[in-house]
């Protein structure tokens, strides 16, 4: 019954902390605390669910053959939609052109970034650990992820003894782990409560000066987000899947207002999960591969975000990028959202490596700084939405038959 209400319980969480964050904006650390819990919970499942659910995953898939199918599919799927999203991007700002004749006197302080290599060399790097505890520890999921396929792979190499032993011990782990995070959802309205209040009451004041200052460009961001998620992203489950788009939805409707209020796909992904799983009906096989990869290295609305984001920094400062320069953007953007996995402020760190392979300066990353947080709740919610399009997607390619 609780699951039926969930997404219910969580739009009456969102209407009382948006009223209340612009009413008692004093008092609104007596309601915080109940989001930093939340999301330290979310990040507390986050590394042993990807660990045994990907093991677990893998170990019953089987042979090398159907693995290699599984990873083709899902790569081939995220590489796509990816790059149909930075294209959607691409069209929309040359259309609008929101950075002609923006003021560049809003600059906001731009904080310092951390190293950022964001080239095909550097990802593979970090894909292969050098101490998977220390990996596991940090957080490092492109890391996390790497080691679990290959353990998962080895496990099926095993006499059929040891074979049964450990498949039956990660299957176990992360049956485990679905009830912990099945405690932990019931929280979810509560822990959005606290986390929205928290950024209400944080941006109420400058709000409405900033979406007419940048409007034109939150407008661009928007209405690609908008085209993605509602007209490219349910064409591929009703053209390639052939599943409702509008019953998918309502089975992600719970992840989709948590990824919204979290701005996290990592700490959405055991709602993710759970719903995909349970409401859509794809199997643990596919959706323990294809999830916590997704959350990982697929970032529909992030790249979109970063394309529209370079692309208005260039009109802004007034410098022309000629059709082989966008085409720079538009690479450098979906290698970028692959590699950001695992960074601090991966956003900026994605938008700094962009600005960097064109020649834009990097001081232009202060224009856009002031709306970051309210768009970067909206292309979280689309990288979640096409990570669970991508599991239904591939699940119907397999010859699954879903509830959607």
């Amino acid at each position: 019954m609780l699951k039926i209400k969930l997404h219910w319980q969580i739009l009456v969480a969102l209407l009382i902390a948006v009223i209340y964050g612009m009413l008692l904006t004093d008092y609104v650390s007596y309601v915080t605390w109940m989001g930093d819990l939340f999301l330290r919970a979310l990040k507390m499942i986050i590394v042993p669910l990807i660990l045994t659910s990907i093991i677990s995953g893998v170990a019953n898939i089987g042979d090398a053959s159907n693995l290699g199918r599984l990873g083709l599919k899902t790569f081939a799927y995220y590489i796509s939609t990816s790059f149909f999203a930075i294209l959607t991007g691409l069209i929309l700002v040359n259309l609008i052109q929101p950075g002609v004749g923006a003021d560049l006197g809003l600059k906001s302080e731009v904080p310092e970034l951390a190293a950022t290599s964001g080239d095909l060399g550097d990802i593979i790097m970090r894909m292969v650990p050098t101490n998977i505890f220390d990996a596991l520890a940090t957080g490092e999921m492109l890391s996390i992820i790497f080691f679990s396929i290959l353990f998962g792979f080895f496990i099926t190499r095993t006499s059929e003894k040891y074979k049964r032993t450990l498949t039956d011990f990660f299957n176990s782990g992360f049956q485990v782990m679905m009830k912990l995070t099945h405690f932990i959802i019931k929280f979810t309205p509560l822990g959005i409560m606290g986390i929205v209040a928290g950024v209400v009451a944080e941006q109420a004041d400058n709000l409405m000066s900033l979406v007419g200052s940048l409007g034109l460009y939150m407008s661009a961001v928007l209405l690609g987000l908008i085209f993605h998620a509602f007209i490219t992203l349910p064409l591929i489950l009703k053209l390639v899947a052939r599943v409702n788009p509008i019953l998918h939805s309502k089975a992600m409707s719970a992840p989709l207002l948590t990824a919204f209020s979290t701005s996290s796909s990592s700490a959405t992904l055991p709602l993710t999960l759970d719903a995909v799983e349970n409401n859509s009906g794809v199997s643990n096989e596919v959706t323990s591969f294809v999830l916590p990869l997704g959350a990982t290295v697929n970032m529909d609305g992030t790249a979109l975000y970063e394309c529209v984001a370079a692309m208005f920094i260039a009109q802004a400062y007034g410098i022309e990028l000629g059709f082989l320069m966008q085409m720079v953007v538009v690479v450098t953007a979906l290698l970028a959202s692959i590699g950001a996995a695992g960074i601090p402020m991966a956003g900026l760190v994605m938008i700094s490596v962009i600005l960097s392979a064109v020649g834009l300066p990097l001081e232009g990353i202060g224009l856009i700084l002031a709306v970051d947080r309210f768009l970067d709740m909206c292309r979280t919610t689309v990288n979640v939405w096409s990570d669970s399009c991508g599991a239904v997607t591939i699940a119907k390619t397999e010859g699954e038959t879903l509830k959607v």
